[in-house]
């Protein structure tokens, strides 16, 4: 009987100050992050009246095509900002219930080989580019390892549904410094999502990476800004019904009463073609007052559809995770959010 495989080779990777150091924020930009998280969190408390939109593809595989959308958005944020804080998916590490591609930061070439020091470089280097365009960056933390080699150029962050029962994805959100938030669990429950945005609000003491890549000890003070993301289950919950049960859970946590929407995933059965639907029920609910919808995520992308990432020839325009819409269909949801909005904070207007 042969003897179990030993571990293979190691491979070291760079500091997180190293990465920076070669890919830098430039100080503006830098500045630009820092008000944005305070936009979002003020659109979140309701200080700000606009309505955050947290829009892009499931999945960044090519950072050209990515920043050709990235600089559509931008000119449809700057159109639309009387009413909307537009902010850019830029996902770069994909959670998996079993196998599958994990994402750019591991996996950058897509042929199952993996190589997260080139990944991280050149995940990087997309963050820095995708930021200085101006836009937020939403992106959703995997592995919590990873967070301080890209945590300095986000917004806004999630905590998918398969890690808000985390431990580590806890203590990790209650030190970002940007609002987070936590995802219902795939079952489509609330109780673990509401006790992980309690869980975050707290102070915590955990083992994390340094800038200078050694291992080190942070406390957090607690993140204020967590708040209740849902995104279906086996039924959506983007309905006034499911926005009820999530206002009931938050008040009965002692928890502001405050949702982001997701529009894809168990809101949509995970059809692009129903997205649409699910922003119009979403854009109604606003325009009718609802004021715990502080915000809607959409997946959209250049094209409309998939592709399976082992295809030979994969086009840099078309989604390889989650199938998402194409722009030209996502921009008219776009007006319509942004018209919800204006109804709900200038009614009459």
């Amino acid at each position: 009987m042969p003897a179990p495989a030993g571990p293979g080779p190691a491979h070291p990777l760079p500091a997180p100050a190293e990465l920076a150091a070669a890919h830098p924020l430039s100080p503006v930009t830098a500045d630009a992050v820092a008000r944005h998280r305070d936009t979002v969190a003020a659109v979140l408390a309701r200080r700000d009246p606009r309505l955050l939109v947290v829009v892009g593809p499931c999945s960044v595989h090519d950072t050209g095509a990515a920043l050709e959308y990235a600089a559509l958005l931008a000119d449809a944020a700057q159109r639309l900002g009387d009413d909307l804080v537009v902010v850019l998916r830029a996902y770069l590490e994909k959670p998996r219930t079993v196998t599958g591609w994990t994402g750019l930061l591991a996996a950058p070439t897509l042929d199952g080989k993996g190589d997260l020091a080139a990944g991280l470089r050149l995940g990087r280097s997309f963050l820095t580019e995708a930021a200085a365009t101006g836009l937020p960056l939403a992106y959703e933390f995997v592995d919590p390892v990873l967070a301080p080699y890209v945590a300095d150029t986000v917004s806004w962050a999630a905590i998918g549904a398969r890690t808000v029962a985390s431990q580590p994805h806890r203590h990790l959100a209650s030190w970002l410094p940007m609002p987070v938030g936590m995802k219902n669990c795939v079952s489509g429950g609330l109780d673990t999502a509401v006790a992980a945005v309690q869980a975050a609000a707290h102070p915590h003491m955990f083992p994390a990476v340094a800038p200078d890549g050694r291992l080190t000890t942070l406390r957090s003070t607690g993140n204020p800004d967590t708040h209740l993301v849902l995104r279906g289950g086996p039924t959506p919950n983007y309905d006034r019904a499911g926005v009820a049960r999530a206002r009931a859970a938050l008040a009965a946590a002692g928890l502001p009463q405050r949702v982001v929407v997701d529009a894809s995933h168990g809101n949509s059965g995970k059809d692009h073609n129903r997205q649409p639907a699910v922003v119009d029920d979403l854009a109604r609910q606003i325009t009718e007052g609802e004021s715990a919808l502080a915000g809607v995520m959409i997946e959209s992308y250049l094209s409309d559809g998939r592709q399976d990432p082992s295809t030979a020839h994969l086009r840099p325009d078309l989604s390889v995770t989650d199938s998402c819409l194409g722009w030209s269909r996502t921009a008219p949801l776009l007006d319509t959010l942004a018209l919800a909005s204006r109804r709900r904070s200038r009614p009459g207007g």
